[in-house]
């Protein structure tokens, strides 16, 4: 994809898709409807008899192979009482995320619109979150304890909104204050999720839709590699409050990132309100 194209996507225009790619987008589509017609029944069916059902976990992980992705886990998830803190750059991460370790989610209200992925979200206990929603933020805790009692593994997106792959925003912490006081045996692990040279193409920034993020990403020629970074875990009762949990989680994953790029890390060029977050502004010439 040319970077006009990118460019013309994140100012919000819809991205033309030829007819190639058109067959591959509702290729793709029919993959994920014949996947959800498999798990959707054998997800009711298991919560019949037992809780905690493994369908979820497990179309999507199927899901994000659909979508191209071909993950590779490096270091060791933990599986259970585990509270994990991640960079994000699409949508994609949580099918991936989830595929690889089981894990609810804390995401961006803008997910619940996508069409069948917010829903897909919420049997896995996605709690979608409004950042300028202040008054619904203990809300939103109470929902993230509940799911980090029930699934025992949890992942937050500190960033408070999608990047490019090669930035790496402040840490927004209200959600970790799940972790004040810090549930009992609970640990953080940082995970970087990492797209490499795919990163700019399958990120979800600026003003684009997440419909038109999903056929981009669904037309795409080819797969690409996903790394997921399980990063050494650390107990949260080792620190003072949610601000240095969450300084260190982010130290770790600034420190995988610049390792991973082998270079700098970028500004991130788009302004990111809901979090106050404002991109830099390029100097005027000099007339």
């Amino acid at each position: 994809m040319s970077p006009e194209l990118r460019e013309a996507a994140a100012r919000g225009e819809e991205t033309p898709l030829t007819f190639s790619e058109k067959f591959r987008f509702f290729r793709r589509v029919l993959c994920l409807i014949g996947l959800l017609l498999v798990f959707v029944p054998l997800h009711y069916l298991y919560r019949i008899f037992k809780y905690g059902s493994p369908f979820p976990m497990l179309f999507l992980r199927y899901a994000g192979r659909v979508a191209g992705a071909r993950v590779t886990a490096i270091g060791v998830p933990l599986r259970r009482d585990v509270f994990f803190i991640a960079n994000h750059v699409s949508w994609i991460d949580i099918l991936t995320l989830a595929g690889a370790s089981g894990t609810a989610f804390v995401a961006k209200h803008e997910l619940s619109q996508v069409p069948v992925v917010g829903w897909l979200c919420t049997l896995n206990r996605t709690v979608f979150v409004q950042r300028e929603n202040r008054l619904g933020v203990a809300e939103q805790i109470n929902a993230l304890r509940e799911a980090l009692a029930d699934n025992w593994s949890v992942t937050v997106f500190p960033e408070g909104t999608t990047t490019d792959g090669q930035s790496l925003l402040p840490f927004k912490t209200s959600m970790l204050s799940v972790l004040e006081p810090p549930p009992k045996d609970v640990l953080v692990q940082p995970v970087l999720i990492d797209y490499g040279d795919a990163a700019e193409e399958i990120a979800w920034v600026g003003d684009e839709s997440g419909m038109n993020n999903a056929r981009r990403i669904l037309s795409r020629k080819g797969t690409f590699e996903l790394k997921l970074h399980f990063l050494e875990p650390f107990s949260p009762d080792e620190f003072r409050g949610r601000k240095a949990i969450g300084a260190r989680a982010r130290a770790a994953i600034e420190a995988a990132l610049l390792t991973s790029l082998g270079k700098p890390l970028r500004v991130f060029k788009h302004d990111v309100v809901p979090v106050r977050y404002a991109a830099p502004r390029e100097p005027n010439p000099i007339e």
